[in-house]
Formats: structure tokens, sequence, C-alpha cells
């Protein structure tokens, strides 16, 4: 699926991370992926965004349009062309957005279900919770800034961590089923201009995706770090689907 650049502004996006046992974590990875290992772990989280300002490139600023969003993520690698790809599979997507709900997956890559947020945030301090409108999935985190990781993270370093996940920029997610007799996968590249992250020291975490013990069993999936990005100018390119039974 191909769709002009689009251009907007995280005007706030806080990534919760996990570590995760690889063997388990490959069960929820489709083909062609396969969970990207950090010293030894599996790394998945969710990802919840606020975008502002959202339109086509070349359009100005003030007609661009606002959302919540709430993405699952893994960390992920799959060959092509003999090459050793990276980047994050995301099983499922969520927007506040009817528009974006109504496009995903048609109009824009990816497939958007529709979700309720509450947030509430200063600017050291944040709680954000999801409800999907279907019921299914739910997620919420609250915190406040901090300095350093968690002394058990899967990171050494704040730069480390930064580095990594500015490095998993592509993403691929379920392309509309209705329309593919075969697994296809959605590809949308992430480009930031001022890339900056600041660690979130997390009081509660809750998630339904990896808080469900027959994808997870106990022990199998450890709350790792949480990071929070502010004002973030950034651009979204369309990249050449996958195809889940090719290759």
């Amino acid at each position: 699926m191909r769709i002009p650049i689009i251009r907007g502004l995280i005007d706030r996006r806080v990534l919760v991370n996990f570590r995760v046992d690889p063997e388990v974590l490959a069960r929820v990875c489709p083909p062609p992926f396969r969970p990207q290992i950090v010293n030894g772990y599996g790394v998945a989280g969710i990802c919840l965004i606020r975008l502002k300002q959202i339109r086509p490139k070349h359009l100005p600023s003030f007609l661009g349009v606002a959302s919540e969003n709430a993405a699952h993520r893994i960390a992920v690698q799959w060959d092509a062309n003999d090459v050793v790809q990276s980047g994050v599979y995301i099983p499922r997507r969520d927007t506040s957005s009817l528009m974006t709900a109504f496009a995903g997956g048609r109009l824009f890559p990816g497939v958007h279900h529709r979700a309720r947020f509450d947030v509430r945030e200063t600017e050291h301090d944040c709680r954000i919770a999801m409800a999907s409108v279907d019921g299914t999935v739910h997620a919420a985190v609250e915190g406040q800034t901090t300095e350093a990781l968690p002394e058990a993270s899967v990171f050494a370093t704040v730069a480390e961590c930064s580095q990594f996940f500015e490095a998993g920029s592509l993403g691929y997610s379920p392309a509309n089923s209705a329309a593919n007799s075969a697994a296809e996968f959605d590809g949308l590249e992430l480009r930031t201009v001022n890339w900056h992250v600041q660690p979130l020291s997390v009081r509660q975490v809750q998630s339904s995706f990896f808080d469900d013990r027959d994808a997870f069993p106990a022990g199998s999936v450890t709350f790792d770090n949480a990071l929070l990005m502010r004002g973030i100018e950034h651009e979204w390119h369309s990249r050449t689907s996958l195809c889940g039974a090719c290759g």
C-alpha cells in the first residue's frame, strides 16, 4: 500500500517495554518475522502516542488532525534478499480517530481499531489508559520522568536503549484480511527530525495483551523500562508490503 508522505508532530509518545522469553515471543510472531534478541531476551511493548498536525507533507500544519493512538509492538528481524532486516511487528493498532480507524487497512497502512483514551499528564508526570471499543484490549501506564533506566533492564544505558528504538523505525502490521487470501503486512516507516527520549519511572503498568497467560505464561514476560518523548517532528513513509506466505 502506497500513500503520500505524511508529516506531523509527536506531541507525546510513551514506549512501555518488556523483556520476553524469546521462545514464547516467537510463537506470537507470524512468518516472516522472528524476535530480535537483546542480551538473551526478546523485546516487546506498547506505544502510546498523541499525534498532532497530521497531514500530507505539502499541506500547511493548520489543516492537520490530532489523535491518541496505541500500538502493541514486537522488535523483530526478517530476511529480505538474503539480508537481515530489523524493525517492529505490530499485531494490534488502536486509535481515538474515527477517520484513522476507517482508513486503516484501506487508505492508510495497517488496520486500526477504535479505542477510548483517558490521559492525565503534567510536564513530569503522566497517566495514560486505553480501552478498545470492541472490549478486547486495554492498557495503562502511570509514571514520572527520571534520569536512569531500571537496574535490571536489558539495556546498559539510556543512550543504548534510545538507539535501539530509534533504529526500529520500520513497522509492519496486518493488512485488511478481508482483502487478502494470504497473510499480508503493511509497512510504515517513521522518520524523526529531533529524536530524543527520557526514561520514565513507572508506578503502574497494565496490558491485556502481555497479561494473557495463554500467550505469555507466568514468568515469560517482565516489565523492563519506559521512555517518554515530546515535541518530535516526524514523517511517515509507506513501505512495500510483506507477504507471510511468500519466500
